[in-house]
């Protein structure tokens, strides 16, 4: 049997996550960094169809969430 109790933390925590995330992802919007436009993303422009590939993005994104769990985990084993 499952305890409730537990998995209503573990969504309380999943919830703030993601509240956490999409005021960062705002707070990006907000401050006009080319996130999505980097050198190296590809875009490719066609009559009617546009296809965009934000590999460069989606790499430096990694490395700093990587950064950012791992000064937390770490933080956390203190």
């Amino acid at each position: 049997m499952m305890d409730f109790s537990s998995f209503g933390k573990w969504m309380v925590v999943a919830g703030l996550c993601l509240v956490l995330l999409g005021l960062l992802v705002w707070l990006m919007g907000k401050t006009g960094l080319p996130f999505g436009s980097l050198p190296g993303d590809i875009r490719i422009d066609r009559p009617r169809v546009t296809i965009h590939f934000p590999i460069v993005t989606w790499i430096l994104l990694s490395v700093i969430l990587t950064v950012i769990v791992n000064l937390v985990l770490w933080l956390l084993r203190r």
